[in-house]
């Protein structure tokens, strides 16, 4: 998208299947680091096992189900804020939007911490406090300089990361088999399990499939590409889970349980393999927090350039640098990483499974309704059941996310209730800006004009509505804002 007068760019290089699978697999998983505190806090081996065994089941395929049909239907960066917005209106929309970004900016606020608590464990690298923080602002930097140089590059770099990020644990499996005892997976001390923190490392490491839809605008041939690429992602991040699990958990005495923090896979390493499997796990570790980093600040700072091409948020943020990447959007996730960073990985997990629940219970809520009130709409990836299957398929997520939200300790409460108020205020004060003109906002080509009608009575409604009333025309103007923008199409640029 250009304001007037500009000049329309270039067709920016899309993303194929391997790349977006790669980039799907950093949103979720990046490989099993960070699933540690799973075994502590659920006593043993069973519990985290079971758990990642079930909850691929319960909640990973059905949020995966949905990503992949309503990113077919909906191949525009702003991804699950135009779903909600067709289903519920512009409001909701962004305050899921909101909700959602906060989460995302919190969970890429771990990674640079998941970092140096690998370089520390194991008798590694220490820092003092000052040192960390320096570190932490320098990984930030570094990682967001390389998002920022093209979409494509870090689509081609995840594939190589997602590579050397699991090798070890190839050699961790084969090294640990003999090693290994059945009967200790089925340890759990049930005095020792906490459930809070049991549930939230759970949730958090088996979500956020549906941040790869903030990136269909960019993708080749999305009605085909994203289905194909969701499903692969789906048996890799199971995969990376299971077998590390299973291999550190089996080899190990059971009375291990309680050592299973942030970090310990290295250790793991050490006493399996030796110092040389640690050094390598610790090198893997340092990749896959490239990857999850550069693939959540892609999702980030393209939910706001989608936003921003959907007129909800300032132009600026749709400001593309000449890599194709929305500059602005970047740096204001990267700012909002740096401000997070200092909080402890408990605290930043439990914040954002909350803000993310929130925002997932409206994306579940839509997904339903636009089953129902538009069932014509075109789904080129369609999931295989009516609109009382859809309904059902989603109850055992919407149990999943309840449960996290009601474990939440009162200062997450806070926390979130403060970021819905920020969200409410935010909303008002860009209407605000809209109505005096003070600032600039994109306003999309309304559907008709593209077909060459010559009416635009269906494009109006389906502003005034707010995709209540007539989810159709909502839906067209969306995808065709998505389809246009990554083809050089200008858009017009108005003040409100």
């Amino acid at each position: 998208m250009t304001g007037a007068g500009e000049a329309a760019p270039a067709r920016r290089r899309g993303l194929t299947v391997l790349p977006l699978v790669a980039l799907i697999f950093y949103d979720v998983s990046g490989g099993p680091f960070g699933i540690e505190d799973s075994v502590r806090a659920g006593g043993g081996a069973l519990l985290p096992i079971l758990g990642f065994l079930v909850l691929p089941v319960l909640w990973s395929l059905p949020e995966a189900l949905v990503t992949a049909e309503l990113a077919s239907a909906f191949p525009t960066n702003a991804g699950y804020v135009a779903w909600v917005s067709a289903a519920f209106g512009p409001a909701a929309a962004f305050l899921v939007g909101f909700s959602k970004w906060a989460s995302g900016t919190l969970d890429n606020a771990l990674y640079p911490v998941l970092f140096l608590d690998y370089l520390r464990s194991g008798g590694g690298l220490v820092l003092s406090p000052p040192a960390r923080s320096l570190a932490v602002l320098a990984l930030t930097a570094a990682l967001t300089y390389l998002n920022f140089r093209g979409l494509h590059l870090v689509g081609l770099s995840a594939l190589a990361l997602t590579a050397f990020s699991l090798s070890p644990f190839v050699a961790l499996a084969v090294l640990a088999a003999p090693k290994i005892r059945p009967s200790r997976w089925l340890a759990v001390n049930v005095s020792a399990v906490e459930p809070r923190a049991y549930f939230n490392s759970m949730f958090w490491n088996l979500n956020y499939w549906d941040k790869a839809s903030t990136l269909a605008g960019e993708v080749e041939e999305p009605r085909k590409t994203f289905p194909k690429a969701v499903f692969g992602a789906v048996g890799l991040v199971v995969g990376a889970y299971l077998i590390p699990l299973l291999a550190g958990t089996g080899a190990l005495p059971s009375e291990t349980a309680g050592e299973w923090t942030d970090g310990f896979f290295s250790v793991v390493g050490d006493r399996i393999g030796g110092p040389w499997l640690r050094v390598w796990i610790q090198a893997a570790a340092a990749m896959s927090n490239m990857g999850l980093f550069e693939a959540e600040m892609s999702g980030d700072s393209f939910q706001l350039l989608g936003m921003a091409e959907m007129g909800m948020i300032p132009a600026i943020f749709a400001r593309r640098s000449r890599h194709g990447t929305p500059t602005y959007s970047i740096l204001c996730s990267a700012t909002g990483v740096v401000i997070l960073s200092f909080m402890s990985f408990q605290e930043i997990v439990e914040f954002l499974n909350f803000l993310y629940g929130l925002g997932m219970l409206a994306v579940f809520a839509a997904f339903v309704k636009l089953r129902v009130k538009d069932p014509d709409l075109p789904r080129p990836y369609r999931i295989p059941v009516g609109a009382a299957g859809a309904a059902a398929m989603c109850v055992p997520p919407v149990v999943l996310i309840t449960t996290v939200m009601c474990l939440a300790s009162a200062r997450t409460l806070v926390v979130s209730a403060a970021v819905a108020i920020a969200g409410v205020a935010m909303y008002y004060g860009v209407e605000h800006m809209k109505a005096t003109g003070c600032v600039e906002f994109l306003t999309p080509v309304p559907p008709d004009s593209l077909r060459g009608s010559s009416s635009s009575s269906s494009s109006s409604a389906a502003s005034d509505n707010g995709g209540d009333d007539d989810v159709e025309d909502v839906c067209a103007l969306l995808l065709a804002a998505g389809e246009h923008a990554g083809e050089g199409v200008s858009v017009s640029k108005e003040n409100y």
